[in-house]
């Protein structure tokens, strides 16, 4: 067989242990909030039917979809309608149950409609859940963008209270904060959306003005003008809709202004009020550490939610947003069960590695792996050192034993390769008088300790 160069899909990534041992550390500190406020986990399959997934996240989210080609479709009888199905798939977008019934899933909020809908005698409403796990989205790579990524979801179902807006909201401001990664917490609201289309005469437009909006960070506004100048918006419309956009103040008087600009918009002011009292949720439960920013430029395009939106974004380096969610309340609807409101968030964990990475925020104790290696001279200092070793492992130490009687060269280059922070050296001495030479490999000090009080040190 001809020899193959080895390379990986476009988008996806190896992980090598130290990255590893850093995403660890960022999974780590949001399970770990997630915990404090009592979300339970759930796991679900990496794909789903074709039929669960599509139009749940608007024409571009679907066109983004990973089908997964039906498996014998050379033992099918219709070879016909195959190629003819498959010809239309090539020229637009275009789903044949012939060729593929399944996808990688998007995220993991549709599944956990799906998952809801489907066990829902076997759950306590409201439902709080967590979900960390892959997904995948036929995106075009670049920085902060990938093909396979993990997110890390927080989701509370069958309760429409804005008290769990505001405790997603907290989550969000606790983990970065765990991080030690500044951040900006941006909230609007779907209604206040509506209420915005309304104001604009242009209700008939609106999942154009908030597919247009949501590019806002990309485009600026130029770019937006000219989308919606492209889909029939007047320029009398768009001084409408910069009229939000120019709001300033302090959060709630931005909240006042725009009530006044929505005129008779019911939607909008409701939306607003729903803002208004995540505010003061949120200043009845105590500061937080990061900023919180209403935003009338953010519109998240997925066509499922229906009330408070929320993005995070840092503040110190250009990266797109670190996480988002919000409200949706027929989501569970377009698979059964109607009347069940849901509200979630989302951490992007590939562009929180990102930023922690380009700042230098992880910890040096987040890279740790091997805490002690024992190296030996010969054979009877690997078997004296085999019972050791085992003892440091029993009091939760990481050790390493290194596997022959090398030159003593070559294994303190193994320790310092892998920076190792300590070494224990096993020659004729050290096994006659139990004293084990304990080497610093940062200091370079070296002294003569019983194993007890060397367990004792590291523990410290």
């Amino acid at each position: 067989m001809a020899k193959q160069k080895p390379s990986i899909p476009s988008g996806t990534r190896d992980f090598n242990p130290e990255t590893v041992a850093k995403r660890r550390y960022i999974f780590e500190a949001i399970k770990t909030v997630f915990d404090k406020y009592c979300y339970q986990p759930i796991e679900t399959p990496s794909f789903e039917n074709l039929s669960t997934l599509t139009g749940k996240y608007g024409d571009e989210g679907d066109q983004l979809l990973f089908k997964i080609l039906n498996s014998r479709l050379h033992d099918s009888k219709d070879k016909e309608k195959i190629k003819s199905d498959f010809d239309k798939m090539l020229e637009q977008s275009f789903n044949s149950e012939n060729i593929s019934e399944r996808a990688l899933r998007y995220d993991l909020t549709v599944p956990f409609a799906r998952y809801v809908v489907m066990h829902q005698n076997e759950i306590t409403f409201p439902f709080r859940r967590y979900q960390m796990q892959p997904v995948w989205r036929a995106d075009r790579p670049q920085k902060g963008r990938y093909r396979e990524f993990w997110q890390c979801d927080a989701d509370v179902i069958g309760s429409d209270s804005l008290i769990f807006e505001m405790e997603l909201v907290r989550i969000y401001d606790e983990v970065f904060s765990k991080l030690k990664l500044p951040v900006a917490i941006h909230l609007n609201n779907r209604k206040i959306l509506s209420g915005i289309a309304e104001a604009m005469n242009a209700t008939d437009k609106f999942m154009d003005i908030t597919i247009a909006i949501d590019k806002f960070d990309k485009v600026g506004l130029q770019g937006v003008r000219q989308d919606l100048h492209n889909k029939g918006i007047s320029e009398s419309q768009m001084q409408v809709l910069e009229r939000f956009f120019s709001l300033t103040g302090i959060e709630i008087e931005k909240l006042e202004k725009a009530g006044v600009l929505m005129g008779d918009s019911e939607i909008g002011k409701l939306g607003i009020q729903e803002l208004k009292n995540v505010l003061n949720y949120l200043s009845l439960s105590g500061t937080t550490n990061s900023e919180i920013k209403i935003d009338f430029t953010l519109a998240r395009g997925l066509n499922y939610y229906t009330g408070a939106i929320i993005e995070v974004k840092p503040v110190t380096v250009q990266m797109g947003s670190l996480g988002g969610g919000g409200r949706y309340d027929n989501l569970t609807s377009m698979f059964g069960l109607d009347g069940v409101s849901g509200v979630g968030i989302s951490f992007g964990a590939d562009r929180m590695y990102d930023v922690l990475e380009e700042l230098k925020l992880f910890p040096e104790e987040s890279l740790k792996t091997t805490q002690v290696l024992f190296v030996c001279f010969d054979e009877k200092g690997i078997e004296f050192a085999l019972p050791l070793a085992q003892q440091f492992r029993n009091e939760n130490i990481s050790t390493e034993l290194y596997p022959s009687a090398e030159k003593l060269k070559k294994q303190m280059k193994y320790a310092n390769d892998k920076k190792i922070p300590f070494v224990i050296v096993i020659g004729d001495e050290e096994m006659k008088s139990g004293k084990l030479a304990f080497k610093n490999m940062n200091s370079g000090e070296q002294r003569l300790l019983s194993s007890d009080e060397i367990i004792s040190e590291l523990k410290k």
